[in-house]
């Protein structure tokens, strides 16, 4: 069940998406490659809407009325 509204997915898709990328190209991808695992964790979980932290704790910031999956 989706628990991440649409300001928090987008969000997480930027911070993951940045992470990922930094550790791919430049002259840190050597230092911070362990950073892009971390990375992936925020960028699959605003794809598809679901954070399982949320899930433990019972939080959600998806709104009723959001259409997102």
């Amino acid at each position: 069940m989706a628990n991440v509204g649409g300001a928090d997915r987008a969000v997480r898709v930027i911070v993951g998406a940045v992470v990922v990328g930094a550790t791919a190209v430049g002259p840190w991808s050597e230092v911070l490659s362990p950073w892009g695992y971390i990375g992936v964790v925020p960028l699959l979980s605003g794809l598809i809407g679901v954070c399982p932290a949320y899930s433990l704790i019972g939080l959600s910031t998806k709104k009723h009325g959001d259409n997102a999956p």
